[in-house]
């Protein structure tokens, strides 16, 4: 993979005064959490766990500039695994008249190393960039001014800790020590768990009972949920629409040797793999992902009529998959854009959607952590990628609001749509993924049990009764909101 850059031109100046910005609630209550904490001699580091709109990034910089306001923080350093995610803090840190610039490994003439910081008030650099130039970067940091400075880790579960490969956690590892010497270490993420149950930087671990043993779990400082930003308005409810039906698994040609499995209520591990692997074929006889897909796009066809500008997200398995996909939709007269890891125009094309030059964008695991489009108002989840980090990050995609509609929509705002086949755990992840759930170390070797229940369904779903093929939709709306916030 080719080395992360950045082209950033940072004005250099006297800085402006910052406008003023009113925090939101939780933002509030970050200022005020840090301001203890550099009171408090030992407390190094704060995670906070907030969901997709929820407004980290601004919310880690407002904190910094009144803490450098009232002389607590000298600079901050911001650690992200993302080009696209850096243009982000870039565009937050010139809406608060803060200087972040790319971090580079430098010498004075007598090879000396310098203030790393200069005349910035922060700056930016990949956790690829990090590890890399790991020998080059700690002198800088262990010779910079006598200053207080804060480390930001944006996604920073992306940091494991393995005390016992530390090879295969690199960035958790350069990352810990860059911020040796950091008064504050400040972790951010949507997501405060890993698959591969490690712990991670800038996160405290805390001794909890499970109702057998004694287990640590990583503990937020600060935990804002999905159903507190919805009913405050600042991101969109989420409703879905998962298609049912059978799934025929042998050979067609043979009927005797033909199976019939039910795609919401198969209880066996095994078979609600492989009827998922079926039900996003396009020429399955269930027709089950050609149905998400005409749902969805009539379901986006209608959205428009109150949002105009509304687009679409597909998640396909691969890239046939996807440009299949995409072939379906273009006959159908839509613009389509489809992106993927080993295309170089990826990132335009991400843009391009954006900018609304596109109403479908299909995507291999590229529209996830980074990916902000406040115009996306439909996913039609067709992968067998099944996790649950995987499947909340793909929807909430689709939560996000920008300042020009959050003016036009009065509360609750209008919700966007996801469409998937009708799996069990989709149908599992759906009914939570709007809450916020603990992160549980659990000794190796040690697996949590599936928690399908006894019919390998999420309960109380309003199941119906499914035809031949393609069968019913289950519909599932968002979190109940306050009756207040209702009748608004």
């Amino acid at each position: 993979m080719a080395p992360l850059s950045f082209d950033l031109h940072v004005p250099r100046g006297p800085k402006r005064p910052a406008p003023l910005l009113q925090p939101r609630q939780w933002q509030t209550q970050l200022i005020q959490l840090l301001h203890r904490r550099l009171e408090r001699p030992g407390s190094h580091d704060v995670l906070i766990n907030a969901g997709p709109g929820a407004g980290k990034t601004l919310g880690a910089l407002l904190s910094f500039e009144r803490l450098q306001r009232q002389g607590r923080l000298g600079h901050f350093l911001v650690f992200c695994h993302r080009s696209s995610i850096a243009s982000q803090w870039l565009q937050a840190a010139e809406r608060l008249q803060l200087r972040l610039a790319e971090w580079q490994p430098s010498q004075d003439d007598t090879g000396a190393t310098s203030d790393p910081w200069g005349d910035a008030d922060g700056l930016l650099i990949t956790y690829q960039a990090a590890g890399r130039n790991l020998q080059a970067l700690l002198p800088q940091l262990q010779t910079s001014p006598e200053t207080a400075w804060l480390a930001i880790a944006d996604e920073v579960h992306h940091l494991g800790l393995d005390p016992e490969e530390p090879e295969a956690t690199a960035w958790g590892h350069a990352f810990s020590r860059l911020t040796a010497g950091a008064r504050l270490r400040l972790g951010l993420t949507g997501t405060p768990f890993r698959a591969d149950n490690l712990a991670f930087c800038a996160a405290r671990r805390v001794q909890v009972h499970d109702g057998e043993s004694w287990v640590e779990q990583i503990a937020p400082d600060l935990s804002i949920e999905p159903r507190e930003l919805i009913a405050a308005g600042d991101v969109r409810p989420l409703e879905f629409r998962f298609q049912d039906g059978w799934v025929d698994h042998g050979r067609q040609d043979q009927p005797g040797d033909t199976e019939r499995s039910p795609l919401s209520q198969e209880q066996r591990e095994s078979w609600r793999a492989r009827n998922l692997r079926r039900a996003i074929r396009l020429g399955d006889s269930s027709s089950i992902a050609l149905r998400i897909l005409l749902n969805a796009r009539q379901r986006l066809e209608v959205v428009r009529r109150q949002h105009p500008e509304a687009g679409g997200l597909v998640v396909a398995r691969d890239i046939a998959h996807a440009r299949r996909l995409c072939g379906l939709l273009e006959e159908e007269g839509d613009r389509v854009l489809l992106v993927h890891s080993q295309d170089n125009a990826a990132a335009e094309h991400m843009q391009a959607f954006k900018a609304g030059e596109a109403d479908w964008l299909v995507s291999i695991d590229m529209c996830a952590e980074g990916f902000d489009a406040p115009r996306l108002r439909v996913v039609a989840y067709l992968t067998t990628v099944v996790t649950r980090t995987r499947f909340v990050q793909a929807i909430t995609r689709a939560v996000r609001m920008d300042a020009q509609r959050a003016s036009q929509e009065a509360l609750p705002r209008h919700p966007s749509y996801v469409y998937a086949p009708a799996d069990p755990l989709l149908l599992q992840y759906a009914r939570t993924w709007s809450l916020s759930e603990p992160y549980v170390l659990r000794p190796k070797g040690q697996e949590p049990e599936p928690a399908l229940g006894g019919s390998g369904r999420a309960p109380s779903l309003p199941l119906q009764a499914m035809e031949d093929g393609a069968g019913a939709v289950i519909r599932m709306r968002g979190p109940q909101l306050p009756n207040i916030v209702l009748q608004r």
